[in-house]
């Protein structure tokens, strides 16, 4: 299995402007040092975490949509984050994966009703896991983090991507949760969160974290804003899932 290079991308976000969030996004990932393989951006990182549903959706193909592919296309990576897309008469907060050969999607799962996301947006109902470059990739957005059975692995991932706009009031969750899930489920994890304020008068600590399935933390930036570029170790993957192998006592379950 060979290695990941990542790039997780923390920054603010402009509210609800689309063209300047790309603009913004462009120009760091055009500064990136060296090639990569995967880029994460955070949770609606067109417009921020915005409950204008409607008025934020884009067509799926739609211009976002096309961006990352070029992008991907461009730096021969993979690029993800999440956006707000209507497909039928229903506005989904969907994460799309796009690489130089196309676009995947999954669709939010656990809707933030403390927000009111469930009343405007609809639930996505697939687990989406992807391969790219040898890995198996979970991907997830934000509230699902807290829902470990969701994210449970089933011997069918290695590695956890969460995007997200996680106010920094709840820094400490946000915090714990992806330590245990790197912990509970032998995968690295990737979590991308925001930095800065949005119109609803919420601030974002960032925060953002890449760690090992061992629990060893890769990246911590806090609050700094920009690009990192962190190598997730294959081989060292395999081996700590050899010798400390707790998936073979995991207990059965379905999810319904």
């Amino acid at each position: 299995m060979r290695n990941l290079n990542v790039t997780p991308i923390q920054c603010e976000l402009h509210w609800e402007q689309p063209e300047d969030n790309r603009a913004l996004l462009e120009t760091l990932i055009s500064e990136l040092p060296a090639p990569t393989d995967l880029i994460v951006l955070p949770e609606m990182f067109t417009t921020g975490f915005s409950m204008n549903a409607l008025a934020n959706a884009e067509a799926p193909g739609g211009v976002t949509e096309s961006w990352l592919r070029a992008l991907a296309q461009r730096h021969d990576c993979a690029i993800t984050g999440s956006i707000a897309v209507k497909e039928g008469d229903a506005v989904y907060n969907r994460m799309l994966f796009a690489t130089p050969q196309g676009v995947t999607h999954y669709d939010k799962r656990h809707l933030f009703r403390m927000a009111g996301e469930h009343k405007r947006y609809a639930a996505g109902t697939q687990r989406v896991i992807v391969e790219w470059r040898e890995w198996r990739i979970n991907l997830q957005v934000c509230y699902d983090l807290r829902f470990p059975v969701f994210s449970r692995n089933r011997e069918d991932y290695d590695l956890l991507v969460y995007v997200a706009n996680w106010p920094a009031v709840r820094r400490a969750h946000w915090r714990a949760l992806l330590l245990a899930r790197a912990i509970e489920n032998l995968a690295c994890v990737v979590g991308v969160n925001r930095i800065g304020h949005d119109a609803n008068g919420l601030d974002y600590a960032g925060d953002s974290m890449v760690i090992a399935a061992d629990g060893s933390v890769l990246w911590d930036p806090y609050n700094e804003n920009g690009a990192a570029q962190i190598t997730l170790d294959g081989a060292a993957l395999i081996a700590y899932r050899e010798g400390f192998p707790t998936q073979l006592d995991a207990d059965a379950f379905q999810l319904s």
